[in-house]
């Protein structure tokens, strides 16, 4: 008995464009709130002027970018510029207290200066140190890829035109690793953990760096980085022993 064949309906595939997500600037915006009270709570000699310079400089800037440009996606030149501007603030006035905390270390032996003792050196180290992790971090994520608007426009970071870090998730193909999400891109929190690593091993260890820029980024963290600990961790021991 013949069989008969069903006509075939061709209809048309919907292909589902991945969703975008655009980068919230809040995430930035709480590690400059926590530089703000590591500062405030440093030792008035690693301070650069009157206490209140540092957090009004950065409020000023602050506050309008969080009124008028909550999301880091469709930004003017002039809110990137402003952006920009303020992370250049707080990299300025961390540069001046780790300036001052080695100054004031190899200068204690100095008659007439006050010996800070092993606890009050760890904690302002800790400080200095922990600042200098958000302030990289920021970088890091201003940076990679012209910046969060650019990649804003981008549905995965596999469409990043010009990317500064290959992450591991750039590198999964989805034939093989199921456990990436295709539209996977980096938040601030992704560089928070790059800024981390590269303090603490003073090399990469999650993103590589693709641009001579996240590089020469890098480079400045983990200099900070050592200078901090071997000479901050080298005094406490010779002040506790």
């Amino acid at each position: 008995m013949a069989t008969e064949s069903k006509p075939k309906v061709e209809g048309k595939t919907k292909v589902e464009r991945p969703v975008r997500v655009d980068e919230p600037r809040w995430h930035a915006s709480l590690a400059v709130i926590a530089v703000l009270i590591l500062y405030i709570t440093l030792p008035p000699k690693l301070e650069f002027g009157p206490v209140w310079l540092f957090p009004v400089l950065v409020l000023v800037v602050l506050i309008p970018l969080l009124i008028f440009s909550p999301s880091r996606h469709q930004e003017t030149p002039t809110q990137r510029a402003f952006s920009i501007g303020l992370i250049a603030i707080v990299n300025f006035f961390n540069l001046i207290s780790v300036v001052r905390l080695i100054t004031d270390i190899l200068h204690a032996h100095v008659a007439g200066a006050h010996q800070a003792t092993g606890q009050e050196l760890f904690v302002a180290g800790a400080q200095v140190w922990v600042t200098n992790i958000l302030v990289y971090a920021m970088w890091f994520w201003e940076i990679d890829g012209g910046g969060p608007e650019s990649r804003a426009h981008a549905s995965t970071a596999m469409e990043f035109a010009h990317a500064d870090f290959l992450f591991p998730q750039m590198l999964a193909p989805d034939e093989r690793i199921v456990c990436v999400e295709k539209t996977w891109k980096p938040l601030f929190l992704d560089y928070l953990y790059v800024a981390f690593t590269n303090a603490l091993a003073f090399s990469p260890t999650d993103a590589m760096p693709t641009s001579r820029t996240a590089k020469m980024f890098m480079l400045c963290e983990a200099i900070t980085s050592f200078a901090t600990i071997a000479i901050v961790v080298s005094r406490g021991i010779g002040i506790i022993s």
